[in-house]
């Protein structure tokens, strides 16, 4: 008998995805991820290095007492790094990274508004390709005639690199 050839595809964890974004710009695009994940927006401060992290990681803060990790988003998505503006500043995210809520905070170029959104105004992430990782893609957002990606912030930060927070 022969067997017979089957495609498998892949299929999105299908996840309710209405509700209220904090979009910000990187790049001259804009992104958003989900605000009950954001806990407060900073300016840009003095960020301490930590040696033997990936270039994204940029070092820790100390805000408020509190030692926190921080990543470049630019070059996460290995993008040209960009010197500070009076608009950079940083999102600070709560995140579920191994099993735990890790908070951090992540580098923008500028933060946008905060947008409600239906189901009718997200799709789902185009395919790019077999290469091309987009689990960290919850979608794209269709907003007054602009895309705007949609972050899963949990997947965005790898667990691996927190391992050291």
């Amino acid at each position: 008998m022969e067997a017979e050839a089957t495609t498998t595809a892949v299929v999105r964890e299908r996840v309710n995805r209405t509700g209220k974004y904090l979009t910000f710009s990187i790049s001259n695009e804009s992104y958003g991820v989900d605000v009950l994940k954001v806990r407060e927006i900073i300016r840009f401060l003095k960020i301490t290095p930590v040696p033997q992290m990936p270039n994204y990681v940029k070092g820790v803060i100390n805000l408020r007492g509190k030692v926190l990790p921080v990543f470049d988003l630019r070059l996460k998505f290995g993008l040209d790094a960009a010197e500070a503006t009076e608009r950079t500043c940083i999102v600070v995210v709560r995140v579920l990274a191994g099993g735990h809520d890790i908070t951090l905070g992540m580098i923008v170029d500028s933060v946008e508004e905060v947008i409600n959104l239906n189901e009718t105004e997200i799709e789902e992430t185009p395919e790019f390709g077999a290469k091309v990782d987009t689990a960290y893609l919850m979608g794209m957002a269709k907003v007054k005639g602009a895309i705007k990606t949609l972050l899963d912030i949990d997947k965005v930060i790898s667990p691996e690199t927190l391992r050291g927070f």
